[in-house]
C-alpha cells in the first residue's frame, strides 16, 4: 500500500533511511563532542587563542582541497564503501586522539611546545575523510529512497536530526569534560562514532545510478560539477545566494564580543546566544516536516535570506539580551528555511549520477563561506567596529537578495509542488 504524498513520517517508514538517520546523529554528535574536546585540549595546552584558530583551517583546508575529486569518487565508487571508509578513518582518529588524552599519551604533549602538532594532525587526517564523506552521504540518501516523492520529506528530516544533534553535541561535550575529562570524552565520541560505522554498514548497498552521455577523462570528471552548477540557474543562484548570505550576514563569530562588551551578559549568556540559532533551525526544520515548502519556494528562499539580513541588523542594534536571541533565534529559523530549499533544489536539479560531483562544489561553497565569514567578520570589526561591520553584513545579505532576485528569474518562479500521482488503472 502505497504512503500518502502528505504523510509527515513517509520516509522514515523506510528501514534503511532510519538507519542512515541514526548513524548521522550518533556522527554528528561525536563529531561536536571531539570538536569541543580538541578546543578545549589544545587551548589548555598552550593558552593561545590563535591556537584554536588554526584547529577550523587545519580541518577545513583539508577539506576543501579534495572537494572535487571527492566528488569523482562518489560517482565512480559504490557510496557506501565511500561512507564505511570514511567513518572508519574518523573511528581511528578520535581513538588517536584519546590516546594523546590519556596519561600514555600526554607526555608527549608538554605545555606550551610545538607537541601540540600530533593533535593537528589528526585533524588535518579527520578533515581529509571528512571531505569524502560530503559527496557520498549527500548522494547515496537519495538511493535509499524508492520515489522522488519522498525525496522532500526526507531532506526536511534529514535536517532536522542534524540541526537537533548539532545542539546537543556540545551539550553533552560540555558536561562530559567537566565531569569525566578530556580522555573519557574522547572515548564517548570513539564509541559514538563505532556504532555510526555499525549502523552505516548494515544499510544495504546500492549501484551507482547508470552514467549518461560520453565517458569523461579523469579531469574532466572532476571539474564537470564545477560546470554543470554554472549551466544552472538556478543551482548556481541558490548556492550563490546562500554564499554571500553567509559570507557577509553570519555575526556568530562575534558573539563573545557582544556578550561581554555590550549585552554585558558573559560567558553564560554566550552560550545562549550561540545556542539561539541552533534552536531556531531545529523547530523550523520540523515545522516543514509538517508543512513542507513546495509552492512559491523560490520567492520563500528569497524572503528568508532576506530575512536573515533584516534579523542579523537588529540584532546588531539590540542592546537587550531577550530580543538579541530573540532575533538570533529568527536567523536560525530563516537559515533552515534556505538550506531545506536548496537542498531540495539541488537533489531535484542534479541528475543522480551527477550528484556527488555537485555536492562536493556544493561543500567547497559552505566550507569556504563559513571560514571566509568568519575572516570577513573580524576584519570588518577592526575597520568599521563591531556593530557598524555586522549591520553592514545584514544589508549586504539583502542587498545579494535583490540582485539575485532582478538577475535569476528562474529562482524566483520556482515551484516545487510534486506532480500528482496518477491513479492506477483498472
Amino acid at each position: 500500500m502505497s504512503v500518502p504524498l502528505h504523510d509527515p513520517y513517509a520516509a522514515l517508514r523506510i528501514p534503511d533511511f532510519r538507519r542512515l538517520i541514526s548513524a548521522r546523529i550518533c556522527y554528528t554528535i561525536a563529531t561536536r563532542v571531539q570538536g569541543l574536546a580538541v578546543s578545549w585540549q589544545i587551548f589548555k595546552i598552550t593558552n593561545d587563542p590563535l591556537a584554536l584558530g588554526l584547529i577550523g583551517l587545519s580541518e577545513a583546508i583539508p577539506s576543501i582541497a579534495v572537494s572535487l575529486y571527492a566528488g569523482h569518487v562518489a560517482d565512480s565508487v559504490r557510496r557506501k564503501n565511500i561512507i564505511v571508509a570514511g567513518v572508519a578513518v574518523l573511528v581511528l582518529c578520535a581513538l588517536a586522539l584519546w590516546y594523546f588524552a590519556s596519561p600514555w599519551g600526554l607526555n608527549l604533549l608538554a605545555p606550551g611546545s610545538l607537541h601540540t602538532l600530533p593533535l593537528y594532525a589528526v585533524i588535518f587526517v579527520s578533515g581529509i575523510a571528512r571531505g569524502f564523506l560530503g559527496p557520498a552521504l549527500f548522494s547515496f540518501m537519495p538511493q535509499l529512497l524508492p520515489s522522488r516523492e519522498r525525496l522532500s520529506n526526507a531532506i526536511t528530516w534529514n535536517s532536522t536530526t542534524y540541526q537537533a544533534a548539532a545542539v546537543l553535541g556540545p551539550a553533552i561535550g560540555g558536561y562530559l569534560i567537566a565531569h569525566l575529562g578530556v580522555a573519557n570524552s574522547y572515548a564517548v565520541a570513539s564509541g559514538l562514532l563505532g556504532l555510526a560505522l555499525v549502523q552505516f554498514m548494515l544499510i544495504a548497498s546500492r549501484p551507482l545510478p547508470p552514467i549518461e552521455g560520453a565517458k569523461l577523462t579523469l579531469q574532466e570528471s572532476v571539474l564537470s560539477g564545477l560546470r554543470f552548477i554554472w549551466g544552472n540557474q538556478l543551482v548556481l543562484a541558490a548556492l550563490s545566494l546562500d554564499l554571500f548570505a553567509v559570507l557577509f550576514g553570519g555575526a556568530v563569530a562575534l558573539l563573545p564580543v557582544f556578550a561581554v562588551d555590550i549585552l554585558k551578559v558573559g560567558a553564560a549568556g554566550l552560550g545562549h546566544l550561540e545556542a539561539a540559532p541552533a534552536i531556531g533551525s531545529v523547530l523550523m526544520a520540523a515545522v516543514l516536516t509538517y508543512f513542507p515548502l513546495h509552492q512559491q519556494a523560490g520567492r520563500k528562499l528569497l524572503w528568508a535570506v532576506a530575512g536573515f539580513g533584516v534579523a542579523t541588523i537588529g540584532f546588531a542594534l539590540s542592546t537587550n539580551i531577550w530580543l538579541s536571541l530573540f532575533l538570533l533565534f529568527m536567523t536560525g529559523v530563516f537559515d533552515s528555511v534556505s538550506v531545506i530549499v536548496r537542498q531540495t533544489l539541488v537533489h531535484t536539479f542534479t541528475p543522480e549520477y551527477m550528484k556527488g560531483r555537485v555536492s562536493a562544489v556544493n561543500n567547497i561553497f559552505i566550507g569556504s563561506s563559513n571560514e571566509i565569514g568568519s575572516f570577513e567578520s573580524g576584519a570588518m570589526a577592526r575597520l568599521l567596529g563591531v556593530v557598524p561591520s555586522v549591520v553592514f553584513g545584514g544589508g549586504m545579505t539583502i542587498v545579494v537578495v535583490l540582485l539575485t532576485a532582478f538577475k535569476a528569474d528562474k529562482l524566483r518562479r520556482l515551484d516545487l509542488t510534486p506532480a500528482p500521482t496518477p491513479a492506477p488503472s483498472e
